[in-house]
């Protein structure tokens, strides 16, 4: 094969399949729906630890996705192959927090509409998806749901201890109680009437019971 024969060959000249324009627009676009996405998550985080590591994964997932549907789209036998060459391809990374998921299949489906030239529907679309997320994660604290940890001596104390909390609080549920010889101890989930958390300190300070211990729990860890 000739110098001359490579310039002539299939492949550069489909180079310009894609116009510069068409794939700088995506890639802008799909910059920054990715940046907005990120922000969302960073608004939206209730974890243990925030990892911004993970946001920036948000933006270059939005853009590499626009990025390969850019490549699919101008050839149909180069789809076929993207679909072979990424069907080997496997994570292991371990999604700690279940609105990652969501997170994650929304930075490719930007990508995605984006790159099929549906820019109404991406921009759109991402807004009323972050407006729904910001709606629901910025709900009061305190119907989230708590845990109530409360040492007791003896079971009138304990039975004192119960009736004083469902009368401070809009819900309780014993989740475990402990009994040894030098007392019981009781783990409640609740669910507080408001933000104020006076009550614990009053509860602490009934006659036999040792001490109130009240920590926020959303079902996977406690903080």
């Amino acid at each position: 094969m000739t110098f001359q024969d490579i310039f002539k060959s299939s492949f550069l000249e489909r180079a310009d399949s894609v116009s510069l324009l068409n794939m700088a627009l995506a890639l802008i676009l799909s910059f920054g729906i990715g940046l907005f996405i990120c922000l969302i998550y960073k608004k939206t985080f209730a974890g243990v630890m925030y990892s911004s590591g993970f946001g920036i994964t948000l933006v270059a997932m939005s853009m590499t996705t626009t990025l390969v549907i850019l490549a699919v789209t101008s050839n149909v036998v180069l789809s076929l192959g993207m679909v072979g060459a990424l069907s080997i391809v496997r994570f292991r990374a371990a999604i700690k927090e279940p609105l990652d998921i969501a997170f994650l299949f929304w930075a490719i489906a930007a990508g995605i509409v984006l790159a099929a030239g549906l820019i109404p529907l991406a921009v759109f679309g991402s807004v009323a998806i972050g407006a729904v997320l910001l709606v629901f994660a910025n709900r009061k604290a305190h119907f989230n749901p708590y845990i109530l940890v409360a040492s007791c001596r003896d079971t009138d104390s304990e039975t004192r201890a119960m009736q004083f909390i469902r009368e401070q609080v809009g819900r309780c549920v014993v989740k475990s109680k402990t009994v040894r010889e030098d007392g019981i101890e009781l783990n409640l989930e609740i669910r507080m009437k408001s933000s104020e958390t006076q009550f614990v300190n009053l509860l602490a300070g009934m006659d036999g019971v040792s001490h109130a211990v009240l920590v926020s729990y959303n079902g996977d860890y406690m903080v």
